[in-house]
């Protein structure tokens, strides 16, 4: 009852109704995952630089239905950043404008679930955005790989200690590194991780 109040509740905080489609039952055994790549790690005033996101369904990564997209910055990229996520100005010099991008955005994610790795960072930015454009925070369940592959780890581990670290858990999944600071490329290793972690805890 309070889930369908709290539905209901954003639903009129809505300023285009066009997006109501985010409310809709998530679509069964489909995911999204995604990656931002931001001007740093405040969520309340930086800036998303590029998101890359892959469809999941039925267990599968759908390569076919990949989104990768570079945002225009308000402001110039602080160097020091750039050391950090790679993206230089002359890869932003054809981005598009962030309302056009996250209108994009919410149509490839749809209602479906959100995967990610520290994926309450990505959405706390992209809400940042949505609640802009739209009025409400992106509404979407979420589904965190890292606290998946800590419930796999924490009874063997000394003191429960379990080392999170993103690189880490490629290597302990035997899965290949495609190179980080990519947002694509991080959403489709974060993708391989939730389905490596699915097979070992259905």
């Amino acid at each position: 009852m309070l889930k369908k109040i709290l539905i209901n509740f954003n639903k009129k905080k809505l300023k285009d109704k066009n997006f109501e489609f985010l409310f809709d039952e998530s679509p069964k055994n489909e995911y999204v995952c995604l990656d931002c790549e931001t001007s740093g790690l405040n969520p309340k005033k930086d800036e998303i630089l590029s998101i890359g996101a892959v469809h999941i369904k039925d267990n599968k990564i759908l390569m076919s239905k990949t989104f990768n997209i570079f945002l225009k910055p308000s402001k110039n990229i602080d160097s020091e950043s750039i050391k950090i996520h790679h993206i230089r100005p002359i890869d932003l010099e054809n981005g598009i404008e962030a309302q056009k991008a996250i209108f994009q955005l919410l149509e490839f994610i749809g209602s479906r679930t959100i995967v990610g790795y520290y994926i309450e960072f990505d959405i706390a930015i992209i809400s940042r955005y949505t609640q802009e454009f739209i009025g409400i925070k992106l509404p979407n369940k979420t589904i965190e790989v890292s606290s998946m592959y800590y419930k796999t780890r924490r009874k063997s581990s000394y003191y429960g200690l379990v080392d999170l670290k993103f690189n880490t858990i490629l290597k302990n999944l035997n899965i290949p590194n495609f190179g980080k600071h990519d947002a694509l490329n991080d959403a489709i290793m974060t993708s391989i991780i939730f389905l490596k972690l699915i097979s070992i805890n259905p």
